[in-house]
């Protein structure tokens, strides 16, 4: 008996930790479809002296913030997929670096990189989002980040 309930007990946290690492291939967290119209700006993205000033000073979190001011436009069209429109009402990746959420996530700071490096390879928004949805950003190395320019 205590091994056919061993047994049940396991596929039971099998089945809840699946459920929970796993999200449909359909949920894709908020983005914007389309550039801010031209009358619309766009709350800044955190400088360097704020970010500093906050104490993140790390190379990969300098260089998702520079990667996000440099076009803020197309960080605004990308998903985050820490899911910080969840759980902090954010509306696109952009949101993450109005403040400084950004520097402490990685996901956030990939996927601005990511996008930052695409851009410059001629992808539109659309090619870039895909890519993130795929979770291509997840090959890059935080550790080492390309310098932003």
């Amino acid at each position: 008996m205590k091994y056919i309930a061993g047994i049940l007990a396991t596929l039971f946290a099998a089945v809840m930790i699946h459920g929970q690492l796993s999200s449909p291939p359909d949920d894709v967290p908020a983005f914007h479809a389309a550039p801010p119209s031209k009358t619309a700006a766009l709350p800044p993205v955190m400088t360097q002296a704020q970010l500093a000033q906050a104490g993140f000073t790390a190379p990969a979190q300098k260089e998702s913030y520079k990667a996000a001011a440099k076009d803020s436009a197309l960080i605004y069209q990308m998903p985050c997929y820490c899911h910080c429109d969840r759980t902090h009402g954010h509306t696109s990746l952009h949101s993450c670096f109005e403040g400084t959420h950004g520097a402490s996530c990685s996901t956030c700071m990939a996927e601005a990189l990511y996008t930052y490096q695409q851009s410059k390879k001629g992808w539109s928004a659309k090619m870039i989002r895909d890519g993130i949805i795929r979770n291509d950003f997840k090959f890059l190395d935080l550790q080492n980040p390309q310098p932003v320019m």
